[in-house]
């Protein structure tokens, strides 16, 4: 290494021994662990000479480029370390399987919208894929349609999809954590449940929306005030009346539910089109609350939510003829 230094010139000997030995000074073996140093840090052997010999040399812009191709480096090596990972889940037995994950991978990384839905639809049957692979699909994707074949594949992959989607749910994107709650309201079981309960304090509307409209299919009554929310900001207003019905199907829920919406009518802040949703979204809620409900409001000040109160009065009643 020594002569190598030395046929580049980053180090020259002070002297030769009679024996023709180099003979090295103080100031050479300093000058040689600079050199060490410096290769520690990454620098190539012209970058050390050149911060060594010219005096001019100013390392900041030097540094800065270290560290961003230390980066990069880091990157590439993580992004490897994850793929073998991926790998290693799917525990391929023969190298025909690893080749079969690799291919699967690679398309569903791929730019084609196509290639991409291609591949998840053949990660349920063909090749297992690992879930840490489909999640990390999932939380990027932003095609439609290649998003709905991503959670229908996540939903069948077994356990470990919610507990990676609520790492989701913790992105500073909301479009990330739109993204994590759908795909858990596509995933059966308790702890996709809770991790919906979870998002139901989310910040952003539409997430909120999202976990409530699932957990009220799975008749969760902790979504009533959310689908109440819903119907008052006419956002996905229809979907949330839906799911009131559902959970209305319990005598104490329907109730709380009838309670609720008269609230929100009274509440001097509900504007003229939200009361009418609101009236609207009594049709489906069975019991005395609401029906009582119904009845004061089809004497209602406001003519539009009046007659929409009457037309609901009559059909309950046809129902119970």
């Amino acid at each position: 290494m020594l002569r190598h230094y030395e046929s580049l010139g980053l180090v020259r000997p002070s002297g030769r021994t009679g024996s023709g030995y180099r003979e090295y000074s103080g100031d050479d073996i300093r000058r040689i662990f600079h050199i060490e140093s410096l290769r520690s840090l990454g620098l190539s052997l012209r970058e050390i000479g050149r911060a060594l010999d010219d005096p001019g040399f100013a390392p900041s812009a030097l540094v800065d480029d270290l560290i961003r191709r230390t980066c990069e480096r880091i990157a590439a090596e993580t992004e490897l370390l994850t793929r073998l990972r991926r790998i290693d889940a799917a525990e391929p037995a023969a190298w025909q399987d690893v080749l079969q994950v690799v291919v699967l991978l690679q398309a569903l990384g791929s730019k084609s919208a196509d290639t991409r839905q291609r591949a998840a639809l053949s990660s349920v049957d063909e090749v297992p894929v690992p879930v840490e692979a489909l999640v990390e699909a999932v939380l990027s994707e932003t095609d439609t349609n290649v998003a709905g074949a991503l959670r229908w594949a996540l939903a069948r992959s077994g356990d470990g999809g919610p507990a990676l989607l609520a790492e989701g749910l913790g992105s500073p994107v909301a479009a990330v954590r739109e993204r994590a709650v759908k795909a858990l309201a596509d995933m059966p079981g308790d702890e996709a449940a809770a991790r919906l309960r979870d998002a139901l304090a989310d910040p952003d509307a539409t997430v909120r929306g999202h976990a409530a409209l699932a957990l009220g299919t799975r008749g969760a009554a902790d979504a009533v005030p959310t689908l109440l929310d819903m119907i008052v900001a006419g956002r996905n207003d229809t979907d949330a009346a839906d799911a009131l019905g559902l959970l209305a199907s319990d005598t104490a829920t329907a109730d709380r539910i009838a309670t609720g919406l008269v609230d929100r009518l009274a509440h001097d802040t509900t504007g003229a089109p939200a009361r009418g949703r609101l009236t609207q979204a009594l049709a489906d809620i069975p019991g005395t609350t609401a029906s009582h409900a119904l009845v004061e409001l089809s004497q209602d000040e406001d003519r539009a939510v009046a007659l929409t109160a009457t037309y609901l009065l009559r059909l309950r009643e046809a129902r119970l003829d």
